[in-house]
């Protein structure tokens, strides 16, 4: 297929979403092909808005297929924030420690059992002409009391997930390809990639 902008300067989500594009057959380009590009302020009230809006403007910017995410971490004890401002959580410089601090104070308190929480993860494509659609990618955990392990980003040092009794941040970047929010809604995107893919033959 033509190439594919991922649409993001975060250099963590690049790295688990190129490995993860190559895996299904698609070529990735990341925005420092493009210095000239910004994606555009994420203003949306939800995942979806969010993810749409960046994969239309660099798609419109750089006039080739744009993939773009928008993701974050809901918490049921604290009626689903951070949610969409799960990067800003703590303000705007985008700090993982001061977010997952903020976090752990929040849930102050917070019995273990209540502490479910869920990564979610909207992925969105668009050509220069028109959007294609977004898919949607979620995995269940819940939040620990201190900080474990030193891989990840985000707020992998405090989501436990079950089945491999251990934080997203203790596990390699391979084995959270198996089952992240973000594996989930790229695999749910296959669909819509072939889509573009027969369009631009």
């Amino acid at each position: 297929m033509k190439q594919l902008v991922i649409a993001t300067f975060n250099k963590h989500k690049l790295r688990e979403l190129i490995p993860l594009c190559r895996r299904l057959g698609i070529k990735p380009l990341s925005l420092e092909a493009f210095p000239h590009v910004k994606p555009p302020r994420e203003d949306g009230k939800t995942f979806e808005e969010n993810a749409m809006k960046k994969a239309r403007f660099i798609a419109r910017e750089t006039g080739l297929p744009s993939l773009a995410d928008d993701s974050g971490i809901c918490v049921d004890a604290l009626g689903g924030a951070p949610g969409v401002d799960s990067a800003r959580y703590a303000g705007s410089s985008r700090d993982d420690r001061a977010n997952n601090l903020k976090l752990l104070g929040k849930l102050e308190g917070v019995p273990a059992a209540k502490r479910s929480a869920y990564y979610y993860c909207a992925i969105a494509l668009a050509t220069p002409q028109k959007p294609i659609g977004t898919v949607r990618g979620k995995v269940r955990g819940r939040i620990l009391r201190e900080f474990r392990g030193k891989g990840g980003f985000g707020y992998d040092v405090l989501f436990y997930y079950p089945p491999f009794s251990k934080t997203f941040a203790e596990i390699s970047l391979r084995k959270k390809n198996q089952v992240s929010h973000r594996s989930r809604a790229l695999k749910r995107a296959i669909k819509l990639l072939k889509k573009v893919a027969e369009e631009s033959c």
